[in-house]
């Protein structure tokens, strides 16, 4: 099956009509594979191209340094609504909200070459004729010119069908990309080898610089070639060089013939040694023999999950953001272990991989724990490679793009990434480095010489018990800034403190355990009894901003409303703040619609739930598309109506479709797809950080899980819900192997130690999990 999406037509029509019209369709039990018997065929690369989901439906093997991709114009490189593509490049980043990557733009032509301004020479293409799978991309462009794109790890293989020309030309575009572009330079080393360095810089805002080297080796000879500066195209030149300007390079064949051209493009973060030796070892075979490597090794990779039941639909949508969630973090090291470390010094990793672009804000809550279960040796080297960049440049990352640390989002998140790869049994015998670099990270402030911000406001959060929102302070570094958003930065610090304490309590450093667990109590410090909310404080304590929760200030991406529940080391102390389970609970169901959810969940996700991708603010509803309120709906394990946590998650399952819309927000490297995921399985880590999971209905009947034998002894999980649909939704009961469930929640420990989880469902809630002993515990 190709994905061939359209942006007009009766059938893209009633397609949407039918998505928008209810909630999870889930009829009786399909096969768990399409005809083909590839879930491969089940993926659909668009999803999340349109409205800000900024994917990209472009190649790329799991986790590889390479995406091979279109970029369109927009900011973040392929929106499905353009009709030009400005070049394929080979490094994107799945839903990042700012242009990062994009480097190397490359794109075919035909007759002289005229102009060196991507936006102007781009190529105009049609849906029609463009079709993505995972490790695969193809687009037919304007004037007869069909290019491929495919990937190994490394490299990134493309093949263009030109019509039959003496001028069939391949651009090489050092100068532009996604972000700002510092140094660039070309060489053309023979009569098929060009190679790059390119020094870029930014997302969202400057940072410090990074160098790509990128060498790209052509199947067969060019008859001419030269390169162009700023506006300048130069033929029979070899070599180019050019600050913060247009710079690059061309290559002309004679197609009246052979009209097929291939080429691979390796990388390095390293040196252009680097990129020979991954060209070397990846390099040298077949478009067609490298895309299906590229299929199998996405088949293996999807193969882990087996889900029947559902509609097609659903099971679409659900692969689709599976494979998104393998795409990041990256390989980071060449073939030869080789990496550029943050302190930008070359080292070489002994023993795993190194792996970068750290988006941790997000992933920490989602993807991380999903991958973890699912590719935990991958995950080992994820956790050792941020462990890395702590020896290496003197401080732990926050949000960390390629071999720099941009400082991008608040808070504390590399606390609960790294307590999470603890608690999943990944960090053997790195605990106690890990820990050292934690406690580092937990007590102090990065000093003013070194790049990250760490926790930037800890001083006066040790201090007072809450980092102080100080509105206009200008920021000391590139990025963000905890002073910007002291209450969710106060939120974010104690969530880590919490898991840091019970990482410390572990491994027997009982004092910490004691400082760190109390420090975990300090979102109290925020909360204004007058209102019932959380509430910014100024740098004297007072609290400052809006009274009304719904226009409160000095949250990130948020309002206080929808941070409320940001605190899953507490929940009990939470909701004993707000006046108990039964205001908690009313306090909730006004939060999440809850009436006009049962009455018409999908009318309810889209109309009332979500006003935007980028519409954080003067809110007082459930926003499904950002990160802060990923956990929210979970809350109701912890007030006693666990049926309304799959009421609420259900409607917003909604939100994903197959088409270039299906995403909800930003994909946030996975963060979203991962969401999805966990969700529509009934398994969600409730506690980010900890090895808890809470349960809620399945979408599917039955889920088979392969689980690595190293980690999950018995090898397998099996999740079973005979029945689920829209009308049958309400677990009855829960059986953990034959023996009965009655909490609301399993640990890693559980899930390594059974087979089978199973639930009864019904068409009304029951009693199952309303106990105050069936919720996930609090952390003291």
């Amino acid at each position: 099956m190709r994905w061939t999406p359209r942006l007009r037509g009766a059938g893209t029509v009633a397609l949407t009509a039918a998505l928008l019209g209810g909630a999870l369709a889930i009829p009786s039990a399909e096969a768990d594979t399409p005809r083909s018997g590839r879930l491969t065929d089940l993926v659909n690369p668009f999803i999340g191209t349109e409205n800000e989901g900024n994917t990209y439906p472009g190649a790329a093997v799991p986790f590889g340094m390479v995406q091979f991709s279109p970029d369109t114009g927009h900011n973040t490189g392929y929106d499905h609504s353009d009709t030009h593509i400005r070049g394929f490049s080979t490094v994107h980043l799945s839903g990042v909200g700012c242009g990062l990557g994009g480097d190397l733009p490359v794109l075919p032509t035909t007759g002289d070459v005229t102009e060196t301004d991507y936006a102007k020479y781009a190529a105009e293409f049609s849906h029609d004729d463009e079709s993505a799978s995972p490790g695969r991309y193809q687009v037919g462009l304007k004037g007869g010119i069909d290019a491929e794109l495919t990937a190994t790890k490394r490299t990134g293989v493309q093949r263009y069908t030109f019509p039959a020309t003496d001028k069939a030309n391949v651009l090489l575009n050092a100068g532009q990309s996604l972000h700002k572009t510092v140094q660039t330079k070309v060489e053309i080393l023979d009569s098929r080898t060009v190679r790059t360095a390119i020094t870029g810089s930014g997302f969202c805002q400057d940072t410090k610089p990074y160098t790509l080297y990128t060498i790209t080796r052509f199947d067969r000879p060019f008859k001419t070639s030269g390169t162009w500066r700023g506006s300048t195209v130069t033929e029979g030149s070899k070599e180019s060089s050019a600050g913060d300007e247009r710079n690059g390079a061309y290559v002309r064949f004679d197609t009246t013939k052979d009209r097929t051209v291939e080429a691979t493009t390796a990388l390095s973060y390293v040196d252009a040694k680097g990129a020979a030796l991954n060209l070397r070892a990846e390099g040298g075979r077949s478009y067609d023999r490298v895309t299906k490597a590229a299929r199998d090794a996405w088949e293996d990779r999807l193969g882990d999950v087996r889900a029947k039941g559902g509609s097609e639909t659903v099971r679409r949508t659900f692969y689709s953001s599976l494979y998104r969630s393998f795409l990041a973090p990256n390989i980071g090291s060449d073939v030869d272990g080789r990496y550029t470390g943050w302190d930008q010094k070359t080292h070489r990793a002994k023993g795993f991989t190194y792996y970068q672009n750290w988006s941790l804000w997000d992933t920490y809550r989602t993807q991380a724990q999903l991958l973890a279960l699912l590719a935990p040796r991958e995950s080992r080297d994820m956790a050792l490679s941020v462990l890395k960049i702590d020896e290496e440049s003197g401080w732990l990352p926050k949000w960390g793009y390629g071999t720099v640390e941009t400082n991008i989002m608040t808070g504390d998140p590399v606390t609960p990434f790294l307590t999470n790869a603890y608690q999943q049994g990944l960090l053997k015998g790195h605990e106690e480095e890990a820990y050292r670099a934690l406690r580092k990270n937990a007590d102090g402030v990065p000093p003013a010489a070194s790049a990250p911000v760490g926790r930037e406001a800890n001083k006066e959060y040790l201090a007072e018990g809450f980092a102080p929102y100080i509105k206009g302070r200008p920021h000391a570094k590139p990025g963000d800034s905890d002073y910007d958003h002291g209450a969710s930065a106060t939120l974010e610090y104690a969530l880590s403190d919490a898991m840091l304490g019970e990482m410390a309590r572990d491994l027997g450093h009982a004092g910490d355990a004691k400082r760190y667990l109390d420090r975990a109590q300090n979102y109290r410090a925020i909360f204004d009894g007058s209102t019932g909310f959380f509430r910014a404080r100024d740098a004297a304590g007072a609290f400052t901003g809006p009274a009304d929760p719904a226009k409160s200030e000095g949250f990130h991406e948020g309002t206080s409303w929808q941070y409320q529940w940001l605190v899953p080391q507490d929940l009990p102390g939470m909701v004993g703040l707000i006046g108990g389970k039964k205001a908690a609970g009313e306090r909730l169901d006004s939060f999440f619609a809850y009436e006009q959810l049962l009455k018409d969940p999908a009318k309810t996700a889209r109309e009332v739930w979500v006003n935007g991708p980028y519409d954080y603010y003067n809110a007082d509803k459930y926003n499904p598309q950002n990160e802060p309120d990923l956990i929210a709906p979970y809350t109701y394990l912890s007030t006693g109506q666990p049926w309304k946590t799959t009421d609420v998650v259900h409607a917003a399952l909604t939100l994903f479709t197959d088409a270039p819309t299906g995403m909800t927000g930003n994909d946030d490297l996975g963060t979203m797809s991962a969401w999805n995921v966990l969700s529509s399985i009934g398994v969600f880590p409730v506690q980010p950080g900890t090895d808890t999971w809470g349960l809620s209905t399945p979408v599917f009947e039955r889920v088979d899980i392969r689980l690595d034998r190293r980690y999950y002894p018995r090898g397998a999980l099996t999740v079973k819900a005979p029945g689920t649909s829209d009308t049958q939704r309400y677990i009855q009961s829960a059986r953990t192997d034959g023996a009965a469930l009655d909490k609301t929640y399993l640990t890693t420990d559980d899930i390594r130690d059974t087979r089978e989880l199973s639930f009864t469902v019904g068409e009304r809630p029951s009693d199952w999990g309303t106990s105050p002993a069936a919720a996930p515990p609090a952390l003291r």
